[in-house]
C-alpha cells in the first residue's frame, strides 16, 4: 500500500486570507457584536486565523475599522466630485447626490452600517462622525443654492432638511437586504427612485 500523505498541520497552512477579505470578516464581526464588544480573539476565530497571521495584515482591531469606514466614507465624497454633482442648477444636483448617496448605501451596505454605528468613543470614529458632518455640510449647501435660485421652498431650513433627508437614506439599512432584491422586494433603482421622489415632492417649490 501507498505511504499515506501526512496532513499539513493547521499552524502550517498557507494564510490565504487578503487585507479585504479579512475586511470583510471583521466588518461583518463588528456589525454583530459592536466595535467595543468585538476582540482581536472575536476576529480570529471568524477569520478561522491565528492572531498573528491577522497583526500580519494589519496593527490591530482600530486599524480595520478605520479601513472599513474609510472605504465607506470615500464612496460617498466621490458622488461629489461626479460631472452631475457639479453642473446645472442646485436642484439637480441636490438630486443627483441624494439619489447616488442611496445608491452607494446600498452598494457597501456592511461598510456604510458600520460607519453609522461609530460613537466618537475612538481617535477613529472621532474622525470618521467629522468627516460625514462634512459631507452633511456639502449637501446641505447645495440645498441653499437651490433655494437661492427658487427651486426649493425658502420656508424650509437647509440643515434641517438634510437631517431629514439623510434620517430616510440612512434608515435603509434597517430593512434592506441585497439578497432580497428583484424577488418581492424592491431593488436598489426602485429604492432610490422613491427616496429622491419622497424627499423632493415636499422639497421642490
Amino acid at each position: 500500500m501507498p505511504a499515506a500523505t501526512p496532513s499539513t498541520p493547521p499552524a502550517a497552512r498557507r494564510d490565504t486570507y487578503t487585507p479585504e477579505s479579512l475586511l470583510a470578516v471583521a466588518v461583518r464581526v463588528f456589525n454583530e457584536r459592536g466595535y467595543d464588544g468585538t476582540s482581536m480573539e472575536h476576529l480570529s476565530k471568524a477569520a478561522g486565523i491565528s492572531k498573528s497571521s491577522i497583526y500580519h495584515h494589519v496593527r490591530g482591531k482600530e486599524e480595520l475599522l478605520r479601513r472599513a469606514i474609510s472605504r465607506a466614507l470615500d464612496g460617498l465624497f466621490a458622488i461629489l466630485d461626479e460631472p452631475a454633482a457639479n453642473r446645472g442648477r442646485a436642484i439637480e444636483r441636490v438630486e443627483h447626490v441624494t439619489r447616488r448617496t442611496t445608491e452607494v448605501l446600498m452598494a457597501e451596505l456592511p461598510y456604510v452600517t458600520l460607519l453609522l454605528r461609530v460613537r466618537g468613543n475612538t481617535g477613529t470614529e472621532r474622525w470618521a462622525i467629522q468627516r460625514r458632518r462634512d459631507f452633511d455640510q456639502r449637501v446641505a449647501d447645495l440645498l441653499n443654492d437651490a433655494a437661492a435660485e427658487g427651486d426649493l421652498r425658502p420656508d424650509v431650513d437647509a440643515r434641517l432638511a438634510t437631517r431629514l433627508l439623510f434620517g430616510m437614506i440612512n434608515s435603509i439599512v434597517e430593512w434592506y437586504r441585497p439578497e432580497r432584491a428583484g424577488t418581492a422586494h424592491a431593488t436598489s433603482d426602485e429604492v432610490a427612485d422613491a427616496v429622491v421622489a419622497t424627499a423632493f415632492a415636499g422639497l421642490r417649490t
